[in-house]
């Protein structure tokens, strides 16, 4: 960062976790004006005390203790009503509309980037740091682009593809060029009491892992029974409510068949779950919206280009290589060069410049629809 740093005020977001703990230790170190800030973002009680928990309870303690070992200014800010209207309402709300939700990046793309960014500045803060694996560097022009993070198993891109440009001029990610190992290492040079510290769940609002509980409480409907239907329209059985499934679910269906089949569609409108052969799953266009783009060139002139680029469905799985376009009613298209299977609505179709671990992250939208290659599978009407 460019500057003084003791003249440079730096807001780390502190989760509680040795990641962001190690941000803080590691600016602090380097005699930034640091100022550590936690967000409680849910109700603690039954999460207070439940390994892999964070933002709430005992993450709070941790963070506030590494904040003491540190000698840094600590706040807690109590974002409870914000993350419910921002998060959790919309991730239940998806599940009850039949399409699978990615509560991280509401939660980055709201709360943590949005809303923390505001109250940095309200701080008197030039930047915001936190502990995601992501790397971040100054383009030619000025801006800064986002990269894969060295170490691939942990990069954190996926769940940050809709940050803003002018976003991204405020926000340092000192944990992209480093491996984890590095970061646990670091953690026990500078004697931070959660050097060995578990790390903390995706879902971090869902107690012991159960969505389907947090979703029945808020949307009762998505609980609903209804049918279980073959693409070639045979009815099978009976399913427990649309949350309990996404797309490219084989375990759990609750039907006995001679083939394997696989959750292909889900109509939240007729309470129905649609299953099919596993090549019914493969995909071979996939229409976005939301798109946020982080590219060199405008957006409408990459989908006019149909420029190549390399696209990630899920968060796990290697970028593979599409092309943009457009769709027959005007919005963004991605043009898949082989069949992608488990394409869900709901989830993130994220655009990159290249395949590799360096590539550099180009934006991304919400899956809205997926074309499969099937043909010769009749899906009822």
């Amino acid at each position: 960062m460019p500057g003084d740093p003791a003249a440079t005020r730096v807001v780390v977001a502190m989760s509680g976790g040795v990641d962001s703990s190690v941000v803080a230790a590691v600016l602090a170190h380097a005699g930034y004006d640091v100022v550590g800030v936690t967000l409680q973002l849910y109700d603690h009680g039954e999460a207070a005390h439940r390994a892999g928990a964070c933002c709430a309870g005992q993450d709070i303690y941790d963070a506030s203790e590494v904040a003491r070992t540190l000698g840094i200014p600590h706040y807690v800010l109590d974002y409870e009503s914000r993350f419910r209207a921002e998060v959790i309402d919309r991730f239940a709300a998806s599940y009850a509309a039949g399409v699978t939700p990615i509560p991280c990046v509401d939660c980055n793309r709201t709360v943590k980037f949005r809303d923390l960014l505001a109250t940095a500045g309200y701080l008197g803060a030039r930047y915001l740091a936190t502990g995601h694996y992501v790397a971040s560097r100054a383009l030619p022009d000025g801006r800064r682009a986002l990269y894969r993070a060295a170490e691939e198993a942990r990069d954190q891109s996926y769940f940050l593809y809709a940050t803003t440009d002018a976003q991204l001029d405020r926000l340092r990610f000192p944990l992209g060029e480093m491996r984890k190992a590095d970061v646990r290492a670091l953690a026990a040079r500078f004697g931070l009491p959660v050097a060995e510290k578990p790390d903390s769940q995706d879902i971090c609002f869902v107690p012991g892992g159960d969505y389907a509980e947090v979703v029945q409480r808020l949307r009762p409907e998505a609980g609903e029974e209804g049918d279980i239907v073959h693409l070639d329209g045979r009815r099978l059985g009976r399913h427990k409510g649309v949350m309990h499934y996404t797309i490219g679910q084989r375990k759990g269906l609750g039907i006995a068949t001679p083939e394997p089949l696989y959750v292909v569609a889900i109509d939240a409108a007729r309470r129905e779950v649609r299953v099919g052969p596993r090549e019914a799953l493969a995909v071979r266009a996939i229409s976005m919206a939301d798109v946020n783009w982080l590219g060199d060139v405008p957006f409408a002139e990459a989908l006019a280009a149909e420029a190549e680029v390399f696209v990630k469905v899920r968060s796990t799985r290697p970028p593979v290589t599409a092309r943009l376009g457009r769709a027959a009613d005007g919005s963004a298209l991605v043009h898949l060069a082989a069949g992608e299977e488990g394409v869900a609505p709901g989830q993130a179709c994220v655009l990159y410049d290249a395949p590799g671990a360096a590539a550099r992250l180009l934006g991304g939208g919400t899956i809205v629809k997926a074309e499969r290659m099937a043909t010769a599978v009749a899906e009822v009407a």
